[in-house]
């Protein structure tokens, strides 16, 4: 008689099964089930990829890490005599959502002034890429990042000490 119940158990379940919707594979793809589409956006469109010179001088360069998640991020900006912020470049090793804020972040220092640049809160990347909370870490990153390269920059804007005592 046991035999019978779980008999009519698998039949109702395949029926269920069965009748359920069924969507194309092309809308269960990682990026578009886990990540909003302006961070899939940044990430198979990353703007400003690459590397600018370390060694100049007005070029600062940041690179932070998340240990906890493995994200790496390095954000280099480019500045003119005038204080703006004319070129950023970024090279990331994390998730879509460390790119995508990465990317951003590039876009959104161009153009700015040293001093403007400083006033990017994770938060406003974070609202912008739509990110969940449990990837707040990345835009934390990105606002890491640009700090630590206008950091860089303003160091090599100092003079050196031997520097200052030949003037």
């Amino acid at each position: 008689m046991a035999a019978a119940g779980v008999g009519r158990l698998r039949r109702a379940a395949s029926a269920v099964l069965l009748r359920a919707p069924r969507l194309p594979a092309r809308e269960l793809s990682a990026p578009a089930r886990l990540y909003h589409k302006k961070v899939v956006d940044h990430y198979e469109n990353p703007r400003n990829v690459g590397s600018l010179d370390k060694t100049s001088k007005n070029v600062g360069t940041g690179l932070v890490g998340a240990p906890a998640c493995g994200d790496v991020m390095k954000l280099q900006i480019q500045v003119d005599e005038k204080g703006k912020i004319v070129d950023a470049r970024f090279k990331t090793f994390g998730c879509g959502s460390a790119i995508a804020s990465s990317s951003l972040a590039t876009e959104w220092v161009k153009g700015k002034t040293v001093a403007e640049a400083l006033t990017i809160k994770n938060t406003d990347i974070a609202k912008e890429r739509c990110l969940p909370p449990v990837k707040l870490h990345c835009s934390m990153l990105a606002e890491d990042a640009i700090k630590a390269a206008l950091a860089d920059y303003k160091l090599k804007q100092e003079p050196k000490t031997g520097e200052a005592e030949k003037k």
